[in-house]
């Protein structure tokens, strides 16, 4: 492409503009303004843009900003709104606060309004785990099922919820297994036949080259103290149940084999630190009447 020429400006017979005198191979460039009603609408965004200036707050300072005119801000916009929300559902709140968790039942309103709250407090507390509708998934426990490792009456979980697990909380639920191939309690050989032992126990598929017989010694010596001579599991000590088809952590032998190996005890922040009373009650109704609870 050759470099622009500036010519002298001529009139353009086929629009009617003059050119500005500027040639690139032949293509001039005309002299075509941009139309007035475009133009006074981008003075008036102008002159708005320096009226917002002033108006809302924009200005910085060393420590804070300019508060405007008007005086408003989102922050405070949003603080009005949460208070009156608060105001709004504080009649509802005080019943809740004041009505025994058994007895919510018996309010067909305070029913619903226990159910949408507890929902709320579900999500953004609980479902980042546990899943949006409770399912949970390999690694964090399913709230929609009947098993539950320190039982699942209403008290339990309220107790469990409010207090968490494996935390530094004093009430805190705790349970420990041992690490028992990493801490060097058992051999890789005596792992993986207590592993086929218990899979035999959950009608699980077991090599037919596996010795139950050295497997039922080794679970009766180090395992039967807390998940019982059956595998039925000790809700007490909250020890699982090794004979349903429930496997928090997986069913498969290797996922097994990690687990006895390695232990598995997360842990579960207690609520009852970051919530008020009311909040963990109503999260408890919920979870209660996810399907899953006594």
């Amino acid at each position: 492409m050759a470099d622009s020429e500036h010519n002298e400006p001529r009139l353009d017979p086929v629009t009617g503009y003059k050119t500005t005198g500027h040639d690139w191979d032949g293509i001039e460039e005309l002299n075509h303004p941009l139309p007035r009603w475009w133009l006074w609408i981008f003075y008036a965004c102008i002159a708005w843009s320096v009226v917002y200036w002033f108006i809302f707050p924009a200005w910085p300072l060393v420590w804070s900003a300019t508060g405007g005119l008007i005086g408003w801000n989102s922050r405070t916009a949003v603080d009005q709104e949460v208070a009156a929300l608060e105001t709004n559902r504080g009649p509802m709140i005080d019943r809740l606060t004041s009505t025994e968790i058994a007895a919510i039942k018996d309010d067909p309103t305070l029913l619903d309004f226990t159910r949408a709250y507890g929902s709320i407090a579900f999500k953004e507390n609980c479902a980042p785990c546990h899943g949006a509708g409770g399912g949970g998934s390999k690694g964090y426990p399913n709230l929609i099922d009947d098993d539950w490792l320190w039982g699942g009456s209403i008290d339990n979980i309220g107790h469990t919820i409010a207090y968490g697990v494996r935390n530094d909380n004093a009430d805190s639920r705790y349970s420990e297994m041992p690490a028992f191939g990493r801490d060097g309690l058992l051999s890789g050989a005596e792992i993986r036949e207590v592993v086929y032992y218990v899979r035999s126990l959950a009608d699980l598929p077991v090599p037919s080259s596996a010795d139950l017989t050295a497997g039922a010694e080794i679970y009766a010596r180090d395992c039967a103290s807390c998940h019982g001579e059956a595998g039925t599991g000790d809700q007490e000590l909250g020890a699982p149940n090794l004979t349903d088809a429930i496997w928090l952590y997986g069913s498969d032998t290797a996922d097994m084999i990690a687990t006895v190996t390695h232990a598995r005890n997360s842990s579960m922040p207690a609520w009852g630190e970051r919530l008020d009373p009311t909040t963990v009650k109503a999260l408890t109704f919920y979870v209660h009447n996810l399907g899953g609870g006594d």
